[in-house]
């Protein structure tokens, strides 16, 4: 991997972390168009420590605040929502890991991801603020964030549909869903480190693994930003279109051994 593939994986893993149109789905097909398809899990791990990075820049004073004052409502809100993918991740981790290398599925789980999004855009607006957000919407949100397991599942747009659905505000909905993802991407950071220092995997080489962490981090960062902003005042349809569209080119692309 070269320095200019390393910057666009980065990019890519960045803006589709917080974009919801799923990173993993994304990182899979960029991989493949750029010979790469044996980085796996080895790639992923630096790239998804770059939207780590992002996260804990982005919400630093609330994560400062929660490690100063732990013992908060906040605090057990996240532990709640994180519990059902811990617990399904462990429960399923080599077939999903096998899934995710092959692709098999991704076509179908893109599809699955923009109706969820349709639906959930037309929900009628609710007007929860994070203050309100209970034990049990914490619970839901978070089986919504387990489904991404699937790999092209968009962990931030289920977790932002189960917002939705719960009657969060649409601010409220993305700013907790990416809080959310903190310890979500931490844990699948520390998983995957056995990866990155495993003697099989690729020697992909120190600079082009800074340059897609470095990458990942900034555009991830930007992409945040701007999509708490966006759902503020626009639909989440405009996503639900393109990953049909990209959903139906994988799919048929597939069916013809092109992919």
């Amino acid at each position: 991997m070269n320095g200019f593939e390393a910057f666009i994986l980065g990019l890519i893993q960045g803006i589709t972390e917080f974009l919801p149109i799923s990173s993993t789905g994304h990182l899979y097909i960029g991989r493949h168009l750029f010979g790469l398809d044996e980085a796996g899990l080895f790639l992923d791990t630096m790239l998804h420590f770059g939207t780590l990075i992002a996260i804990v820049v982005f919400y630093k004073d609330v994560l400062i605040d929660l490690l100063l004052h732990p013992f908060r409502k906040l605090t057990l809100l996240l532990i709640i929502g994180t519990l059902p993918a811990v617990i399904f991740g462990l429960a399923f981790e080599s077939y999903f890991e096998q899934l995710s290398k092959t692709g098999a599925t991704i076509g179908w789980e893109f599809l699955i991801t923009g109706a969820l999004l349709w639906f959930a855009d037309s929900v009628k607006g609710g007007a929860k603020q994070l203050d309100q957000i209970t034990a049990w919407d914490a619970l839901i949100i978070g089986c919504f964030q387990a489904t991404a397991i699937f790999p092209a599942i968009s962990r931030s747009g289920s977790t932002i549909a189960a917002s939705l659905f719960r009657k969060l505000d649409r601010d409220t909905a993305a700013y907790f869903s990416f809080l959310l993802s903190t310890p979500a991407i931490a844990g699948a950071v520390a998983l995957q480190c056995k990866d990155l220092f495993d003697s099989s995997g690729p020697d992909i080489g120190l600079v082009p693994l800074f340059i897609a962490t470095l990458s990942s981090a900034l555009f991830g960062y930007l992409a945040m930003k701007w999509m708490i902003g966006y759902l503020k005042k626009h639909s989440l349809k405009i996503f639900s279109f393109y990953v049909w569209i990209l959903g139906l080119f994988i799919i048929f692309a597939q069916a013809l051994g092109l992919f």
